[in-house]
């Protein structure tokens, strides 16, 4: 049997979060079993939370769909992940809005257009990635993290020249 919003008590207007491995894609529920999603233009079927099919893509397309077409077996759940910081715009607005954009070529790029971006502009008007930061925190880390490395090399090969001198 497919799976169902009413186990998870969505509204119209909420975010949906679908879980697929490292990558999250996200929809806007406009009820009666049905979300708003960016789409990529190339795709071709399967599951649409493979990354590469995002990846692939410089072109999404907004499409109105059943949830369970979108989700196929992945975990999913409600997450207004920004309520704490923005208010969110009226349901019926965010439902508005999601589905007049039904249909449209929308650009895609991982970093700063991607389907969190769109359904957080839906609901707060303002269009932002967790995901993205998430990943920015990471890579500026791991960044750090090398530089310090070439550092400490550099130190200790500077370090053991002066022995070799001496």
């Amino acid at each position: 049997m497919a799976p169902t919003l009413f186990d998870i008590d969505a509204k119209p207007g909420d975010l949906i979060e679908i879980f697929g491995g490292i990558y999250r894609h996200w929809a806007v529920f406009i009820g009666g079993n049905e979300v708003v999603h960016l789409i990529p233009s190339t795709h071709r079927g399967g599951d649409l939370v493979e990354v590469l099919t995002f990846l692939e893509s410089r072109n999404t397309t907004v499409r109105r769909q059943r949830i369970w077409e979108v989700v196929g077996s992945n975990r999913f759940h409600v997450n207004n992940l920004l309520d704490d910081k923005y208010q969110p715009l009226e349901p019926s607005i965010i439902v508005s809005n999601a589905v007049k954009m039904v249909g449209q070529e929308r650009p895609y790029n991982v970093a700063t257009h991607n389907s969190e971006h769109f359904v957080t502009e839906l609901r707060y008007g303002k269009p932002e990635s967790r995901q993205v930061q998430t990943a920015a925190v990471i890579g500026g880390v791991a960044t750090v993290g090398v530089a310090i490395a070439v550092l400490g090399a550099a130190l200790f090969s500077a370090s053991r020249q002066n022995k070799d001198k001496k």
